[in-house]
């Protein structure tokens, strides 16, 4: 995969205010990312693309940034959720540093 594509679909990640969006970004399932871990699944935050649009180019704007855990069910349009961020023991005003997930 060419890394311009890889670079625009990390883009699509979501931003949070408590992380470095150069390294860190949510999937849809909010499960936290780490740009240097693209193609990973040894790791905490390893991530893939995936394809979200049916019968789509491979373009960025028919793929997102996925947990290596995490995906997109093309037949019924749903997200495959087994990582999400954890926040368990940190007050709602409080960020966690580093980011850290939980499975489902």
């Amino acid at each position: 995969m060419r890394p311009e594509l890889i670079e625009a679909v990390w883009l699509h990640g979501r931003v949070m205010p408590e992380a470095d969006p150069e390294h860190w970004r949510q999937d849809a399932c909010g499960a936290w990312m780490r740009r240097e871990q693209f193609g990973r699944e040894d790791t905490d935050f390893g991530w893939k693309i995936e394809s979200v649009v049916p019968g789509g180019a491979q373009t960025a704007d028919a793929l997102r940034p996925f947990h290596w855990r995490n995906g997109y069910d093309l037949a019924n349009g749903s997200l495959r959720r087994s990582v999400t961020a954890d926040r368990s023991s940190v007050p709602a005003e409080k960020s966690v540093s580093p980011p850290r997930n939980r499975s489902l």
